[in-house]
């Protein structure tokens, strides 16, 4: 993920944007997919099961994506619309190949692919009528780039007491079913030899095999694109994997094992599958609506914007933002004597440089996911270089604060030492560095605006977008519109140096929690290199400050010692992503379970009330619910009496499933919070948390009142 945002970071022009648009509109989805439905049988017999094909036909160099679609993609997704009392059961999923893309690594179908869903047909069924199944299925297609799609499927069948094969269908449906995996011809088990893990398949006499790939059922599960190293012997099968950021135990590794045998490829299926629920739903009468609907079921692109308006502008109350906010209001004190006009400019140009920030990172972001990249708000943040960068620029300007090195006004928008133009350009990137600190925050009515967002053409996401950074910009854009507020600060005075050495400290707090981020994310060689790159800023900064007035020759050697250490801090950095190996991601605490999206629907099978937490450790808003709902005693015995099962989704690295399930939300990042009670929908509760909310959620009001 990192190379991907490190390149298109560099790549992501104007015209190179443009030209990208224009690639895909030209190059459309429906041209590239042929979709249809097909039924294996002529007619529905009432409480019979007949097998339904969604089939697909990419255009050459073209493919679609499988139920895991590996380092990035969508699979296909029907959205069913049938009669009364029919129901479809679990995808059958033909076995994938290995699709490399660069440095990725993922799985799906080119040519063409059919995947067999069995339709349930009700006993009350009434022969002589006509059953209409029809639904919409959503696909990505991908080649160079990636286009999403969608088919209006419908298929009307008679129902009557017996039902012949459907002609001409028998070839396709025997091929899908000869794609699909076999049950496992021996045991087999999964061992963790250090940081890998080996697949055993116990099968003497193993003929010539040259060639044997495994693909997990849960996304994250291994490292896609690390080699799979195989080894044959007299028991049977040794293939050792490399495991991915979702750590767990190795006996539930399942997935689909393929070899080549004799020249011959097969496919076993090992381990359970992840089971999803049956789909029903009714036509004409519209299915009831669930408890809970996600927030932006009814917006429009002004409702969103109104939302991300309101969203910037709490963002300003939030912890994350308020050290860089301090450091502009202390620049106001300073400018209040000043004249209204150049009040006014930099107030513009840190609304400039919000708006830019927030717009580049939209336009990052909206090409990232037209890539397939399973990311979403805040994507930035799980990557450990991004998070040690911002903590090494963080950290310089808590020295610049408390006086230990001198770095000019136009650095942190203080002081009027430089010329006016570097003073709008501090001011400026005081807005971008409000962005970047600002985007590990959720507030109120954000996350409903930005998943709307991201489900929009590019121009409506950017709109949203720039609403949002409008609102973050705007109590500061409004103190030097109306110059006349300015004086009611205090005048300019000694007072300042004591509070600009104050408003250090919740700085170095901020650089504190980025570095316990950034140890959620590496290993402790990594965590040991990026403390090692804040001793060299440290360096740097002192290399400098005494480099000042040293006379010609000693200002030339610090200022070289200053670079070089900068240099040696940034070599550092570029270290850290290959230590993710190790990641250790958020605890879990007593009572909870790591999210996985078929543990969610075996748990929902079973009828227990579940609470999904998604979270991470750079959201400052899920910490803080965490620590002052979810943590609380009452909570937690509410969890017990009414024996709610509690999963947590850490997305402090990219997680594809945890994508996935907020995407299913309208959300497009973290904080989300699910509460599923018997089999209807999730109750989607708000991004900040009180006791009252929760238990209420969970339907344990009464035993938290009995604490």
């Amino acid at each position: 993920m990192l190379r991907l945002f490190l390149a298109l970071l560099l790549t992501l022009a104007a015209p190179g944007l443009a030209g990208a648009q224009g690639a895909m509109t030209a190059a459309k989805a429906k041209d590239l997919v042929r979709a249809s439905l097909v039924a294996e049988s002529e007619a529905l017999v009432p409480g019979r099961t007949v097998t339904l094909g969604l089939h697909m036909a990419m255009k050459p160099g073209w493919h679609v994506y499988w139920r895991n679609p590996g380092d990035s993609g969508l699979p296909p997704e029907m959205g069913w619309r049938l009669p009364a009392g029919y129901s479809v059961g679990p995808v059958q999923w033909p076995v994938p190949e290995r699709i490399p893309v660069q440095t990725l690594m993922n799985f799906g179908y080119e040519g063409a692919v059919t995947l067999l869903v069995p339709l349930k047909v009700p006993e009350d069924a009434r022969i002589g009528e006509t059953a209409r199944l029809s639904g919409t299925l959503s696909y990505l297609v991908c080649e160079e780039i990636c286009i999403p799609g969608s088919s209006e499927l419908s298929l009307d069948l008679p129902v009557a007491a017996a039902a012949e094969p459907a002609s001409g269908q028998a070839a396709l449906f025997a091929r899908a079913r000869a794609a699909l995996p076999e049950a496992a011809p021996g045991a087999y088990r999964t061992t963790r030899e250090g940081e890998r893990l080996v697949l055993h398949l116990d099968r003497p006499g193993l003929a010539d095999v040259n060639g044997a790939a495994f693909f997990p059922y849960a996304e994250g599960a291994l490292e896609n694109a690390a080699p799979q190293d195989l080894a044959v012997d007299a028991s049977g099968l040794r293939l050792t994997l490399t495991p991915g950021d979702t750590k767990g135990p190795p006996d539930a590794l399942a997935g689909v094992l393929t070899l080549t045998e004799d020249g011959v490829r097969k496919a076993y299926a090992l381990g359970p599958e992840p089971a999803a629920a049956p789909t029903t739903a009714a036509v004409p009468t519209a299915p009831e609506a669930p408890a809970a609907a996600p927030e932006d079921e009814s917006l429009t692109l002004w409702s969103a914007a109104g939302l991300a308006l309101l969203g910037g502008l709490l963002l300003n109350l939030m912890p994350c933002v308020f050290p860089v906010l301090s450091i502009k209001v202390l620049s106001l004190v300073r400018q209040a004597g000043e004249s209204a006009s150049r009040v006014r400019l930099h107030g513009l140009a840190y609304t400039l440089g919000v708006l830019a920030s927030f717009l580049g990172l939209a336009g990052l972001l909206i090409a990232l996911k037209a890539g397939g990249a399973g990311i979403g708000w805040g994507f930035q943040l799980q990557a450990p270089v991004v998070v040690a960068l911002l903590a090494y620029g963080l950290f310089a300007m808590g020295l610049s604060l408390s006086g230990a090195v001198h770095l000019g006004g136009g650095i942190v928008g203080l002081g009027d030492g430089l010329t006016r133009r570097a003073g709008y350009q501090g001011s400026f990137f005081t807005g971008v560095l409000a962005t970047l600190v600002a985007t590990p925050c959720t507030a109120p009515f954000m996350g409903a605006a930005v998943g709307f967002a991201l489900t929009q053409s590019p121009l409506a996401a950017l709109a949203v977008f720039a609403s949002l950074g409008l609102g973050l910009a705007l109590p500061f854009l409004g103190l030097t519109l109306f110059p006349q507020a300015l004086r009611l600060l205090p005048r300019p005075g000694a007072w300042m140096d004591v509070l600009k050495g104050a408003l250090a400290f919740p700085v170095y707090a901020t650089v504190a929690w980025l570095v316990w981020v950034l140890a959620q994310q590496v290993g402790p060689n990594g965590l040991l290199a990026g403390l090692t790159g804040l001793v060299l800023v440290a360096l740097a900064a002192w290399a400098w400050e005494r480099a000042r007035g040293a006379g010609r020759l000693g200002t030339g050697l610090g200022r070289v010692a200053a670079v070089a250490a900068l240099v040696a801090a940034l070599g550092l950095v570029a270290l850290l992503d290959g230590d993710r190996a190790a990641a250790r991601g958020t605890a879990l605490a007593q009572g909870e379970e790591a999210f996985t999206q078929a543990r969610l629907d075996t748990l929902r099978r079973e009828g227990r009330t579940v609470f999904v937490d998604m979270t991470a450790a750079w959201c400052i808003t899920c910490q803080v619910n965490e620590r002052t709902v979810l943590a609380r005693d009452g909570v937690q015995a509410a969890f017990r009496a009414g024996n709610v099962a509690f999963l947590k989704g850490d997305w402090t690295n990219q997680n594809p499933e945890i994508t996935r399930l907020l995407e299913r939300y309208g959300r497009s990042g973290v904080p989300l919070y699910l509460v599923y009670r018997g089999q209807g929908e999730a109750q989607v509760l708000p991004q900040i948390l009180t006791e009252g909310i929760v238990l209420a959620a969970i339907g344990q009001k009464d035993v938290a009142a009995a604490q």
